[in-house]
């Protein structure tokens, strides 16, 4: 089993309006280690959403290898990156993307019931979830009945009800004051340190960057580490 939990090699990504190329990521070689945290900040527009989309097997290069674990990501049949995707790598978005129908119990549970799992074993991570981001008086809430700060909260609860290897986080206080950027930041590293999870985030939160064990900047389509 590799020590890496991601490499990326050589990872190019372009996108095609009106026949014309727009080169994103330009050679990107990148090592996350297992149970670390990253921040990679840049510019608006300079593809931190792309390439975090890329290592969640969300968007695929166009040009160049990522391995997760030692493992192909892009090499894998169809079945087995949606295991992936929905057992080992958590997602949490700028938008919370809560089902507004669902409380937030059933929000949180949403993963593994989509794996198949157990409904009391599903229910009773995702109540260890919620309690883990400081939620377990609000399970039966809907998300309009939630603050900002609480509904990005049970998505962050979403993101670990599988117990995944990594989180990866798209500007997850983008939307929240600073206060309640503040609590969500605790949020984010205690889980890490909790339970190892790896985060890899991309923020303008400069304060947020600065938790991280590495700083990482993209810009002009290659990525640079920041000391």
């Amino acid at each position: 089993m590799s020590k890496d939990l991601f490499k990326l090699t050589d990872v190019y990504k372009s996108f095609y309006q009106l026949d014309q190329e727009i080169k994103v990521l330009k050679g990107i070689d990148f090592i996350v280690n297992k149970g670390e945290t990253i921040a990679i900040i840049g510019a608006s527009g300079v593809g931190k959403s792309t390439l975090l989309h890329i290592m969640g097997s969300l968007e695929r290069p166009s040009k160049g290898k990522v391995y997760f674990e030692g493992r192909d990501l892009y090499g894998m049949s169809p079945k087995e990156l949606e295991r992936v995707r929905n057992k080992e790598i958590g997602f949490v978005f700028q938008f919370h993307y809560l089902i507004p129908e669902f409380t937030a119990l059933e929000n949180v549970m949403f993963p593994g019931m989509i794996a198949g799992e157990d409904g009391a074993y599903v229910k009773e991570r995702a109540l260890e979830a919620l309690k883990m981001v400081g939620l377990e008086k609000k399970t039966t809430q809907l998300p309009g009945e939630l603050s900002g700060g609480e509904q990005q909260r049970v998505a962050i609860a979403r993101a670990i009800v599988m117990k995944p290897k990594v989180v990866l986080a798209d500007e997850p206080t983008g939307n929240l004051d600073w206060e309640t950027g503040e609590d969500i930041s605790k949020v984010l590293l205690s889980l890490n340190q909790e339970l190892g999870i790896a985060l890899v985030l991309v923020t303008h939160n400069m304060r947020l960057a600065s938790l991280m064990t590495r700083r990482m900047e993209l810009a002009d389509g290659k990525i640079y580490e920041l000391h």
